[in-house]
C-alpha cells in the first residue's frame, strides 16, 4: 500500500514533498531528481526554493516534452522546466535533461534511457496525475514496461493543457515521455493530486485495480510510493480515515 498522506491545501502539500526531497539531497548532494510540470509541482518547487539548499550538483530528468513546438516556446518543456525548477532552485542548467533534447526523435527514447541509467538512475520521482489517469504522458492503454517513447495524446489531456496556450488547436497531438516502466525503476515516487478533478483518478491509481486502462494505477506495483493530496482530491479514497491515522501516528524515526 502506498503511503497516502492527506493535507489541507497544495502548499502543505509543496512542503511535505519538499521535506523528502531535502533529506534526500542532505544524503547525497548529487542525487538524481525526476521532474515533473504543470501546476501539480508547483508547490514543491516553491517550498523548496524557500530553504536555500545548495543544489548545484543535483542531476535531473524531466518526465516528458512536447514534440512539434519550435525551439524556444515558451510552453515548451525545456522552456518550463528552466523557468520554474533550474533558476528557482539555482539547478546546474547543465545537469537537467529533458526528453528530445539532441540528435533526431527517432532515438531520443533509447538515448534519455541510457542517459538515466548513466546518471544512477532516478532517486526521487515527482509526479502528478491526470483526469484520465496518466502520468507523466503515459495516456490510458500504456504498457506498464513501457519505456520512453513517442505518444498520441487524449483530446481530454489536449483540452486539459489548453489553459497555457492560446488554444486547444496550439497544444501538440504527441509528445515524448518516459514510460510507465521508466517511472517505475525510480527509487522512491512522489505523486501530488490536488481538487476534486483528480478524485476519481487518484482513488482509482491507489485503491482500484490495476489496469492499463488507468495508467497511474502502476504506482501499486512500486515499493516506495508516497501520494500526497488536498482534502479534494482524497474525497473518494475509501481508506482515507487510516490514511490521516497512519500519517499521524508515523514512527519517530520517519519523521526525521
Amino acid at each position: 500500500m502506498a503511503e497516502v498522506v492527506i493535507v489541507e491545501s497544495a502548499d502543505a502539500a509543496g512542503e511535505v514533498a519538499a521535506d523528502a526531497i531535502e533529506r534526500l539531497v542532505r544524503r547525497d548532494p548529487r542525487a538524481v531528481l525526476g521532474l515533473a510540470t504543470g501546476s501539480t509541482p508547483l508547490s514543491t518547487w516553491t517550498a523548496l526554493a524557500a530553504r536555500n539548499l545548495d543544489l548545484t550538483q543535483v542531476r535531473g530528468f524531466a518526465l516528458d516534452e512536447y514534440v512539434g513546438l519550435p525551439a524556444g516556446h515558451p510552453e515548451s518543456y525545456r522552456a518550463v522546466i528552466t523557468r520554474e525548477v533550474v533558476e528557482p532552485l539555482g539547478l546546474n542548467p547543465g545537469l537537467v535533461r529533458v526528453p528530445a533534447d539532441s540528435g533526431p526523435i527517432e532515438t531520443a527514447g533509447d538515448d534519455y534511457e541510457s542517459a538515466i541509467i548513466e546518471a544512477g538512475g532516478v532517486d526521487l520521482q515527482i509526479l502528478g496525475i491526470g483526469r484520465t489517469g496518466h502520468i507523466g504522458f503515459n495516456e490510458p492503454g500504456s504498457s506498464f514496461a513501457s519505456l520512453t517513447r513517442i505518444k498520441t495524446l487524449t483530446e481530454q489531456t489536449r483540452l486539459d493543457n489548453a489553459r497555457f496556450f492560446h488554444s486547444p488547436e496550439q497544444v501538440p497531438m504527441h509528445c515524448i515521455t518516459q514510460g510507465l516502466g521508466t517511472i517505475l525503476r525510480a527509487r522512491h515516487l512522489v505523486l501530488l493530486a490536488f481538487g476534486a478533478a483528480k478524485a476519481k483518478a487518484l482513488a482509482g491509481a491507489v485503491e482500484g485495480p490495476l489496469t492499463a486502462s488507468l495508467p497511474g494505477s502502476a504506482i501499486q506495483l512500486h515499493p516506495r510510493v508516497t501520494v500526497i493530496v488536498d482534502d479534494a482530491a482524497a474525497a473518494e479514497l475509501e481508506h482515507a480515515d487510516y490514511y490521516r491515522y497512519a500519517w499521524n501516528n508515523r514512527p519517530e524515526w520517519e519523521r526525521n
